[in-house]
């Protein structure tokens, strides 16, 4: 009997590790539409349409590409978790000055969030200025 016992527990934990690296991934892409220019990671991305996916599930890597191909960035993420689950597909920048840095990406219907690694550059730029956070709206792949 301890020994069925230990195998359900070993069971269940195992269950749950195979189900964590499929938390905050992008099953097919989110896209939105950038007013401004903005710094992906190091890039510097002009206004216009981008569409982010994930090229690799089993990396925490998003590639930010513009709709014609000719600006693109990978940015690393980590997961950070909320209590309750996003109404809306967004997209959020930290501006310093007059200067926005991608931020996170939040999936709808996801409880957790995909938090953009700062550059160096963001990371400079919040020693001189607080961040101000703002949000785009986003759609799902197969959304108008």
């Amino acid at each position: 009997m301890n020994t069925l016992k230990k195998r359900i527990v070993l069971m269940g934990l195992v269950s749950v590790l195979c189900a964590i690296p499929s938390i905050a991934q992008i099953a097919n892409s989110v896209k939105f539409d950038a007013p401004n220019a903005f710094y992906a990671g190091n890039a510097k991305m002009p206004a216009g349409s981008y569409t982010v996916t994930q090229p690799d599930l089993n990396d925490n890597l998003l590639l930010i590409e513009d709709a014609n191909g000719s600006h693109s960035a990978f940015v690393e993420y980590e997961v950070l978790t909320s209590n309750t689950s996003h109404d809306r597909s967004d997209v959020t920048f930290n501006q310093y000055g007059k200067v926005d840095f991608l931020n996170a990406i939040w999936i709808q219907g996801e409880d957790s969030e995909m938090r953009i690694l700062p550059s160096k550059a963001e990371t400079n730029a919040a020693k001189a200025a607080t961040a101000q956070k703002h949000s785009l709206s986003a759609r799902n792949a197969g959304q108008p």
